[in-house]
């Protein structure tokens, strides 16, 4: 089973492939920034993926538009758009 992993001190977490990453993520007491409650809007979601992109699941057309409309980075992904495939590593600037 793939494992998220964090930049900062954290246990790492073991979910099973095609795992939300943000449900994984609320589902461990980890906190996500949303407005949206997950529904593809707000993309305050976002997470810096420091390890493992090629793991996580292909951006969808939705993920584009708001990586396009919000200016967010390659290196961040909107987890509330994302399922974890295999072990990626990730940090937020709120945890």
């Amino acid at each position: 089973m793939p494992l998220i992993r964090f930049r900062k001190p954290r246990p790492e977490i073991e979910v099973p492939a095609g795992t939300n990453l943000m449900q994984a993520l609320l589902g461990q007491g980890i906190p996500v920034a949303s407005s949206c409650r997950g529904d593809g809007v707000c993309a305050k979601c976002r997470v810096e993926v420091v390890e493992g992109n090629r793991n996580l699941s292909k951006e969808n057309d939705l993920e584009k538009f708001l990586r396009d409309r919000h200016q967010i980075e390659r290196n961040y992904r909107i987890s509330c758009q994302v399922t974890v495939e295999g072990d990626v590593t990730v940090d937020a600037g709120y945890w």
